[in-house]
């Protein structure tokens, strides 16, 4: 596993993919698509109730399973205060979510592929002064569309839904959120 910044990834599903951890990991892909057989899900969000409980690792190895399973997957990181995305996949975070939600880009101008096959990654971008208006906008919505058109499914990593208001701001936006306690 590589390191950054001092951060050792924990792309288990990838890394180990023969281990314990990485079928647990196709279990919990293999109940969401049971669970959503007459309407697929294509836009997840995870969250959990409070910081350091996760969910990062959760998206991310969920992310790894699905491409796996030859679907195009792409990881978005929503967490606009502390992201962590970037770092489990050795991205910079210098353009980003925030970039596409202020700036006139294409979602091709942020979407990183990954050394996962079928796996591409959105990090978080800059971080602005303004988290829960961004993802709050119609800009988001919009691209939420385009992002669930233009893949097989769409992952959010989401802030705490007990510290911020983010998740639940975004809820409303997605097919079904996944709460990692």
């Amino acid at each position: 596993m590589a390191r950054r910044n001092g951060t050792e990834t924990k792309l288990y599903s990838h890394v180990r993919p023969k281990s314990a951890l990485a079928e647990s990991f196709r279990t919990l892909r293999t109940n969401i698509s049971f669970s959503s057989v007459d309407w697929p899900y294509k836009v997840i969000l995870t969250t959990s109730p409070g910081p350091e409980e996760g969910k990062s690792t959760i998206t991310t190895n969920l992310g790894v399973v699905m491409a796996q399973a030859k679907s195009r997957v792409l990881i978005m990181d929503c967490d606009l205060r502390k992201p962590v995305i970037h770092k489990y996949f050795d991205l910079t975070n210098i353009r980003g979510l925030t970039n596409l939600l202020v700036q006139d880009l294409e979602l091709e101008d942020v979407v990183y592929a990954t050394e996962v096959e079928g796996l591409f990654v959105i990090p978080c971008g800059p971080i602005p002064p303004n988290p829960s208006e961004l993802l709050g906008s119609a800009k988001m919505v919009d691209l939420l569309e385009k992002a669930a058109a233009a893949f097989d499914v769409v992952l959010l990593d989401a802030p705490p839904v007990i510290a911020v208001t983010d998740a639940a701001v975004l809820t409303p936006m997605v097919d079904s959120a996944l709460l990692v306690l």
